[in-house]
């Protein structure tokens, strides 16, 4: 009676709990569907003059209207605030270093490292000259994000997740997206001059030049040819035979992270209907929600626009795409915008030595704020070039970073006036006076003109060599801007095709303007504008062709290199050598998802660059009592083959008594570390290595809902210095091709969906068409829901 009793009163008290449960998990469900935006109905809101609408289409894509420039931003802040709230909070708290205050400790060090550049308060100083115009667009959009959060029943689910709530959007948020996107474009630290100096003073002259040569072979630039590549230094300059490089693998320099972004424009005498086409796929980080966001804009009126294309979050600008007369896209430019200097110390500590004598450092105390604890705070000393690292021990010094993004003209909301452009020329003109991180501006217009320029502001530094450190004591800084007159253009050349992919684009006095910031190796250019050249007449479509070129051409002489090394000697009583080379032979020529032989002759390509550069820098190492952070040049590859083609003796380290030796190592040391995994070499496919890591900030921190808060593991084709570049967590943050005034004719792809939120069914919208390269229509479809927003 007793044992019944109890397994009563159990079954009832797990009945309840098992209610309980299902409750919590409704009450939990209603939460986060809570945060899912409006798409349909009547709301009044304030701040706008006349009635606006966002429709979206079945993919989710809005097309937002209203009757003037002012109400559409603040409807672009709705429908931002209302998908990708989250996304914009982490941008603008990642410019300011203002992370740790969301999600604690885990980002304290990267705060750190952006607060040096204190943008939060730089933001307010632009802020106060942004003219009336601009201002009152930046003030509607913050009204629109904030309306969007405040007609939410539950607050964004990151928010409820973090246990947190976020904070209003405010004008200088904006421009703090801005920001952040300089942090991704340029080198914020001034981190290659640095290094790069340890090895100019530790070896001569030429050898430094040659291991750091302004270009090579592969270069394909708009003005100007291929460069020149300096000869291999003799023996009487370098010699390596007498050290022993420490070729660990936590020693090798990882592979840098792909670089990116391709465009290209053809002009009309190269189109059936005469309009010019322009194409963009600009490379990112990769992550859920995307960088970018699908949107058009209608303004109808006298002033009436309509443009489609690719917004920013945390701005009301159209980014990239076409105004129906032009379009426009960016790559990377890759000039010299930041400079290490040194900085020499005065009599006392607080103050330093400039071209007019002793300086006292202008001092900030920063409070960094960190969740669950007490803020932390750190001194940041600026000079008149700029704030000096405190994470530096270099031999001439303190270094301090000269950056453009520090100076009030380098940011500013001009891009707004792309909009409104009706010609080449126009947009030219607009994009010099542009404030974001310099970028090569591609443009094209309906009556068929195409021209690049750099947008963005050029600062004129005089006759420095951007590439080392300067000297503070004789070094005055920045020299004003370059006007927008003396911009180095190319406007309707001759054979009707432009192209850029972060290479070098000119020579002469155009390079010497924009200087060396690290360009790219032009191989990926040379691809680009072969393929551009290879055809006679173009339509948009057929630009994707040439943007999902995954060819290895580059790695062919790398394979032929291995076949040679893998003759009958090598491969006799070697099985595994064997295998290695019929795949080779067999491969397949492109970085496709089931090629092996592209990952097998990749792999060793990198483990050859590791290995070979790491030997280089002995005599460098050797000089310097402490471990130093050394990078290889993006142009290593002219030296690196120079040397495995040639194979001087006095180039080896002690660690090897030939290159056969060398190259025979790293084949067997390749071999095995992919041999050890199931199937064997025959089983290393490309697309094995190259999956899709497409992830939202919290799905690290909430691994059992990781499935449906990223986008699926894909096997991704593509990978580097190809034009369909590639990685796991790296790609196409949007791909169009599209020719202005027939942008139903074109096409536009992104990762992902509009929306931030993975209960929506606009998350994931998309994404397919991105990874397979389906063309994805570039105008939105027909509307499926309204929400018509009224004044109050």
């Amino acid at each position: 009676m007793i044992v019944r009793r109890a397994t009563r009163w159990l079954l009832r008290l797990a009945g309840v709990l098992a209610g309980l449960g299902i409750i919590s998990l409704f009450v939990v469900w209603q939460m986060l569907r809570g945060s899912l935006p409006d798409l349909d109905g009547e709301l009044a809101v304030p701040v706008i003059s006349q009635p606006a609408s966002i429709e979206r289409d079945a993919a989710g894509i809005p097309t937002i209207r209203a009757s003037n420039r002012r109400d559409l931003a603040f409807a672009t802040g709705y429908v931002h605030g209302q998908d990708r709230f989250f996304q914009m909070d982490l941008s603008r708290r990642s410019a300011a270093g203002e992370l740790a205050g969301l999600v604690g400790r885990v980002a304290l060090a990267r705060d750190k490292r952006h607060r040096l550049h204190r943008f939060r308060a730089r933001a307010k100083q632009v802020l106060a000259t942004v003219d009336d115009e601009h201002r009152a667009l930046l003030d509607a959009y913050a009204e629109g994000v904030n309306s969007a959060l405040g007609a939410m029943s539950a607050r964004p689910f990151e928010y409820l997740v973090l246990r947190s709530k976020p904070e209003p959007w405010q004008a200088e948020d904006c421009l703090l997206v801005l920001y952040a996107m300089f942090l991704d474009l340029n080198d914020s630290r001034a981190d290659r001059d640095v290094e790069m100096s340890l090895v100019a003073r530790a070896v001569p002259p030429d050898v430094f030049a040659w291991l750091y040569p302004s270009g090579s072979r592969w270069d394909a630039p708009l003005v100007g040819s291929a460069s020149s590549e300096p000869p291999i230094p003799g023996p009487e300059q370098f010699d390596l035979r007498e050290y022993k490089a420490r070729l660990t693998a936590a020693r090798l320099p990882v592979p840098e992270m792909l670089p990116g972004s391709n465009n290209w424009a053809v002009a009309g005498q190269l189109t059936a209907d005469g309009r010019a086409i322009v194409a963009n796929d600009m490379h990112l980080g990769l992550r859920a929600p995307g960088i970018f966001y699908r949107a058009r804009f209608l303004q109808d009126g006298q002033a009436a626009i309509d443009v489609n294309g690719v917004t920013l979050p945390g701005t009301p600008v159209m980014v990239a795409g076409s105004n129906g007369t032009v379009a426009w896209g960016f790559t990377n430019s890759n000039g010299d915008w930041s400079d290490a200097v040194i900085v020499r110390p005065g009599r006392t500590s607080n103050v330093y030595l400039s071209p007019d004598g002793e300086r006292y450092f202008e001092t900030y105390r920063e409070s960094i704020k960190v969740r669950g604890e007490r803020s932390e705070e750190i001194i940041v000393r600026e000079t008149i070039w700029g704030p000096v690292r405190d994470d530096l021990v270099h031999p001439d010094g303190e270094i301090a970073v000269s950056w453009i993004a520090h100076a009030p003209q380098a940011v500013n909301v001009a891009q707004l006036r792309l909009e409104t452009a009706g010609s080449v020329d126009e947009a030219l003109s607009i994009a010099n006076r542009m404030g974001i991180p310099p970028q090569n501006f591609m443009t094209g217009d309906a009556a068929g003109n195409i021209g690049w320029t750099i947008a963005g502001q050029v600062p004129i530094r005089g006759n420095v060599d951007g590439r080392l450190p300067v000297d503070g004591s004789t070094y005055q800084g920045i020299d004003g801007w370059l006007p927008a007159e003396q911009y180095p253009r190319v406007v309707n050349p001759t054979d009707g095709r432009l192209w850029t992919a972060n290479s070098r684009v000119a020579d002469g006095d155009a390079l010497a303007k924009l200087g060396d910031g690290g360009y790219a190796l032009g191989a990926r250019s040379q691809q680009i504008r072969d393929g551009l050249r290879s055809v006679d007449r173009f339509t948009a479509p057929d630009m994707l062709g040439i943007q999902l070129d995954d060819r290895a051409l580059f790695l062919e002489h790398w394979r032929e290199l291995l076949l040679t090394l893998l003759d009958d000697n090598a491969i006799s009583g070697k099985p595994q050598r064997a295998q290695y080379r019929l795949l080779l032979e067999n491969w397949v020529p492109h970085a496709s998802v089931e090629s092996v032989g592209y990952r097998l002759v990749r792999t060793f390509r990198d483990d050859v660059h590791g290995k070979v550069f790491e030997m280089l820098m002995t005599p460098v190492r050797a000089r310097y009592p402490h471990e130093v952070a050394l990078r290889p040049s993006r142009q290593f590859e002219a030296p690196l083959w120079a040397l495995v083609s040639e194979r001087p003796a006095h180039m080896l380290t002690a660690n090897f008594a030939s290159w056969d030796e060398l190259l025979l190592t790293t084949l067997d040391q390749v071999i095995e570390k992919l041999e050890a995994l199931p199937g064997g070499l025959a089983q290393r496919t490309w697309g094995e290595r190259n999956t899709a890591a497409i992830r939202h900030p919290l799905s690290g921190a909430l691994p059992w809902v990781s499935r449906w808060l990223d986008m699926p593991r894909d096997p991704l084709p593509g990978g580097r210095d190809m034009p369909r570049v590639q990685g796991p967590a790296f790609g196409a943050s949007e791909r169009f091709a599209v020719a202005p005034g027939a942008e139903a004719d074109g096409y536009l792809h992104l990762p992902g969906g509009p929306s931030g939120h993975p209960l929506s069914p606009y998350y994931r919208r998309g994404h397919a068409d991105w990874v397979v390269g389906t063309a994805s229509p570039f105008l939105p479809g027909a509307a499926q829901h309204q929400l018509r927003l009224l004044p109050q």
